[in-house]
């Protein structure tokens, strides 16, 4: 059986340093740690689980929950980005694609997707070198109906079951949720952080406590951190796949300037 060995979840927007240099010198520093803390795992696998942006999937086509099942992956090249290709794991994502079908979830393979800045900014913060086979996960919240927080929980249980049950003795996966934490965006609270809400949603995160945070409505969700909130759930869907797990805050700043709550945590299996 394979082992989720770590979970990391972490907002997945960088902008200019200017006027927010010290704030921006602590995200910088907190997702530094998150490498260095995913490197010492030794992963055999990476889970990347972010939102799209309107980039891969659109209004017309309203993918909600998709898996990236390619041998390799290009990303966008957008928001500052670099494009480049990095290493999928066929074998790894269509073998969940088939596991998650047999808990009703209904899973969207997706062969030629290019990640957006979603994705790409905390691949290239976690594996600047290439060195790590990636999965992709798409928990899409820019959907008129997004997956639920509950939906996602649930997805990262089958995650962790799919690995512990099905993957070869010995191999180690890690899970990362990338986005958030609130923001509001193309609204007139555009700007505006909540950073109550995201210390409190980070608290529960590293407590052992997730699973409340899995009964929040979307709207709950949207209400409290804003559309660009809903990206949250792509940490739940790390905490469903690390439950009762505990760990540290690796960082947390409310950025106005960047538009976002910046915030990212570290989280460890729980022991049997």
């Amino acid at each position: 059986m394979g082992r989720i060995v770590g979970g990391f979840a972490t907002s997945h927007v960088l902008f200019p340093p200017t006027g927010v240099e010290d704030k921006a010198t602590r995200v910088i520093d907190g997702m530094l740690e998150m490498r260095a803390r995913i490197r010492a795992l030794s992963p055999d696998v990476i889970v990347l689980a972010a939102s799209d942006h309107l980039n891969n999937f659109s209004l017309a086509m309203q993918v909600t929950l998709a898996v990236g099942v390619a041998d390799e992956f290009t990303t966008l090249g957008d928001s500052g980005a670099p494009a480049v290709t990095f290493q999928g794991m066929r074998d790894f994502a269509e073998g969940f694609v088939r596991f998650a079908g047999g808990r009703e979830f209904d899973l969207v393979q997706v062969e030629e997707a290019r990640p957006d800045h979603g994705m790409a900014i905390p691949r290239l913060v976690i594996d600047p070198k290439n060195e790590f086979r990636i999965v992709p996960v798409y928990i899409n919240c820019n959907m008129p109906v997004p997956p639920s927080p509950s939906r996602c929980y649930r997805l990262g249980g089958a995650l962790k079951d799919y690995v512990e049950s099905e993957r070869p003795a010995g191999e180690r996966a890690v899970v990362v949720g990338a986005g958030g934490l609130s923001h509001w965006l193309c609204l007139p609270e555009q700007g505006k952080v909540a950073a109550d809400f995201d210390e409190a949603f980070i608290d529960k995160m590293i407590s052992g406590r997730a699973e409340e945070l899995a009964r929040l409505t979307t709207h709950e969700i949207e209400l409290a951190s804003g559309n660009g909130g809903l990206e949250a759930t792509a940490w739940l869907f790390v905490a469903g796949a690390l439950p009762a797990a505990r760990g540290d805050k690796l960082y947390y700043e409310p950025i106005p300037e960047w538009i976002s709550g910046m915030g990212g945590v570290s989280l460890s299996p729980a022991a049997a």
